[in-house]
């Protein structure tokens, strides 16, 4: 049975999907349930994919019985069975979070969110499920096409935001499908494993060249690597809470599992690192953008922007792991899409939750906001500490073993801006708990009006226990870093590395 789950993982969303417009004919309300139970399905397929690959090792599921590289191959190795668990519980639990909110955001829109978020979730899982090229751009294309429908439903200046990112993403999806065509041209394959073992013999094509290039500027598009980030920041930001909340943890980081997919599993790591030397380029963008995401994150004052900003900052995180290309870079740019996918989830929650009780995410306005809704604010902490990398949290882990593979490379340039950024981290959440916290202290005897009278007022129960599940998450990973790095990530590290 677990080897039909490849298929099933990507049939029962894009079913439900489909079919979320007559479950919602009559009543919207049945929308959110449908898409519940789907996510739990969806749930139980990955990890029971993640179990079966560690027992056993990979899975190949041929589409239609047609052997690759003729048929369609779904392929579920370490790397991909690493990646599906967190799509899928990121996604069930932004999932359970989201009735009120969307209810109070997007009221009579309850139905075609709940189609956009799971043909969204359908595309992710296909992208990383599939071993076949062309159908890695098709799903792209799903789960693009779902966000920009996603992001459009939004408050302001969100249909404008849309159009930039649908601009920008078109091109990143025509640089990937022309780096496609051209390997197909040389190859007369589209299965990745195929490719991979037609294409060494023609690294110095400038066909396959160009390819290389192609394909690697599209996905770090799709992942929004400095300076091709300048469609995130308005995107999540003008997005609906659910809607920000869904896409931000998963959307980048399944691009950069795409990069890592590329680098080192269609093209050979030396690719790259001798031939193109990619990874040099990629490792001083990456730290380019820590500092610039930070030190715009520092600039705003509206923490959904802010927290936007400094998805671009985290980016170059994993970006600089993938960079370096050695074993300790590797294993911290993986911890960190884990570390993302759980932080970025649970902190963007807070937001939603913040807006759906004061209408409101300015910081300057986040007065009494621990003592109004101590268990969101306290995820919130979780969620700060771990974007600072404070142990026993994942970030802690993944920052740690990033500085660990600079170092081995002698890399201190890296090593620097790591800490640097780090402080700035420090610098622009600590602002938000300073104001979310503290009063001005003041003398009794000057004060002309009593201490304001503050009242508990937490989300409902929906809203509040993903959020806590969120934050029991990142400090999970954190807590269980050693064992994932030992069960799972090691096999997905490179020989040779």
């Amino acid at each position: 049975m677990v080897h039909q789950f490849p298929a099933l993982i990507i049939a029962v969303p894009l079913i439900a999907a489909l079919s979320t417009p007559l479950i919602g004919w009559k009543s919207s309300n049945r929308c959110y349930y449908w898409a519940v139970l789907t996510l739990a399905l969806v749930t139980f397929f990955a990890i029971g994919l993640l179990r079966s690959v560690i027992l056993h090792g990979p899975i190949s599921y041929h589409q239609g019985g047609w052997a690759p590289p003729w048929g369609i191959e779904y392929y579920v190795d370490y790397l991909s069975a690493f990646i599906l668990p967190i799509i899928a519980i990121v996604s069930l639990l932004v999932i359970i979070y989201s009735k009120h909110s969307i209810n109070k955001e997007l009221a009579g829109r309850q139905m075609p969110s709940y189609t956009l978020m799971l043909l969204m979730i359908t595309g992710l899982m296909g992208i990383v499920v599939t071993g076949d090229l062309f159908n890695v751009f098709v799903f792209l294309e799903i789960a693009s096409l779902s966000c920009y429908g996603l992001i459009a439903s939004g408050q302001g200046d969100a249909p404008l935001a849309t159009f930039r990112y649908i601009i920008m993403g078109t091109i990143g999806a025509s640089c990937y499908l022309l780096g496609v065509g051209y390997l197909y041209m040389v190859t007369g394959s589209l299965n990745l494993a195929d490719v991979s073992h037609l294409i060494p013999p023609l690294y110095h094509s400038r066909v396959v060249l160009s390819a290389g290039v192609l394909m690697l500027v599209g996905i770090s598009l799709k992942m929004a690597l400095f300076p091709l980030h300048s469609w995130l920041p308005n995107s999540y930001a003008y997005a609906p809470s659910s809607a920000s909340a869904l896409i931000a943890p998963l959307f980048t980081k399944v691009a950069a599992y795409l990069m890592i997919r590329v680098m080192f599993s269609l093209f050979q790591p030396d690719f790259f690192v001798k031939i193109i030397p990619a990874t040099t380029v990629i490792t001083w963008l990456a730290v380019t953008a820590m500092m610039i995401g930070s030190f715009y994150a520092i600039a705003q004052n509206n923490l959904k922007k802010m927290l936007s900003y400094s998805i671009v900052a985290q980016i170059g995180y994993i970006a600089l792991g993938i960079g370096l290309a050695n074993k300790a870079g590797l294993t911290g740019a993986l911890l960190h899409i884990l570390n993302e996918a759980f932080t970025k989830g649970c902190v963007f929650l807070v937001v939603g939750a913040i807006i759906y009780q004061t209408g409101d995410c300015t910081i300057d306005h986040f007065k009494n906001l621990f003592r109004r809704m101590p268990f969101t604010m306290g995820a919130f902490t979780i969620g700060v500490f771990s974007m600072i990398g404070v142990p026993p949290t994942c970030g802690f882990f993944s920052k740690l073993n990033l500085l660990m593979g600079c170092i081995v490379d002698h890399h201190w340039v890296f090593v620097a801006a790591l800490l640097i950024s780090t402080i700035l981290n420090v610098i622009y959440f600590f602002r938000v708990i300073k104001v979310a916290s503290f009063e001005k202290p003041e003398a009794d005897y000057n004060r002309k009006i009593p201490y304001d009278q503050i009242r508990m007022q937490e989300v409902p129960l929906s809203m509040r226990i993903p959020i806590i599940l969120m934050a029991a998450g990142i400090l999970l990973a954190g807590i269980f870093s050693g064992t994932i790095t030992n069960t799972i990530l090691i096999h997905i590290i490179p020989a040779g590395f």
